[in-house]
């Protein structure tokens, strides 16, 4: 399709995945909010010469988050997976790029996407449910809106039901396909189709309806013969 978005959308287990953070300014601070609010275990390194006391605040309360205060150096690169440039030095961060490249790191860089091998997305966390909004860059504003109104709009049981999802799917026998089937009749409800019913309560149902088809039936028949 023409003018799509072309990324594509992953969800990393980046706590698997040691994690680089040049900056430690508001930027710096930024980012590592958003690598600990979606990977609390995530393992960073921040390097900076300077840092804010909110990112040495955030640091202390994540024991898996290095500070190293010193200018960045290109061995830094060494023993990770995944860097993050968050200064305000355009020169550093191309430097940057081009040493990760050579290492075949994923980057991102802060303001230029022409840069950046992955952005951050703007997200919505229902418990185990969790959303990802992406406008490919070209409006962060139109994505932070987004995530409010799913945020607003998905209803905190969606947790819930997550969790009985699980156990109804571990108790299913049969193949993937019959699985399948069984899951979809589950879940037909939420998409306004008919629940699942068991044979037993299939069966009760039919009774039911044919006995009141039979009752409305018969009394129609009374009041149609009825004497004026």
């Amino acid at each position: 399709m023409p003018d799509q978005n072309p990324l594509f959308p992953a969800f990393l287990k980046l706590e698997n995945l040691p994690v680089l953070l040049v900056g430690g300014g508001n930027v710096g601070l930024e980012k590592l909010t958003a690598i600990l609010r979606n990977s609390p275990a995530t393992a960073v390194t921040v390097v900076s010469l300077s840092m804010l006391p909110e990112l040495r605040e955030l640091a202390t309360r994540n024991p898996h988050v290095q500070l190293v205060e010193r200018a960045y150096a290109e061995t830094d690169l060494d023993a990770h997976d995944i860097v993050f440039a968050a200064t305000d030095d355009p020169t550093l961060h191309r430097g940057i790029k081009a040493a990760a490249r050579a290492r075949r790191l994923l980057v991102n860089v802060a303001d230029t996407p022409d840069l950046c091998d992955f952005y951050l997305s703007s997200v919505v966390v229902k418990g185990q449910l969790k959303v990802a909004v992406s406008t490919n860059g070209k409006s962060p504003t139109v994505g932070k809106r987004l995530r409010a109104v799913l945020e607003e709009t998905l209803p905190e049981e969606l947790d819930e039901v997550l969790q009985q999802m699980t156990v109804i799917r571990g108790r299913l026998a049969g193949d993937f396909a019959t699985k399948v089937k069984s899951l979809n009749a589950v879940t037909a409800e939420l998409a306004g189709g008919r629940a699942y019913e068991s044979p037993a309560t299939k069966r009760w149902r039919r009774l039911a309806t044919g006995s009141l088809l039979a009752l409305g039936t018969f009394l129609l028949t009374r009041l149609i013969r009825r004497p004026e």
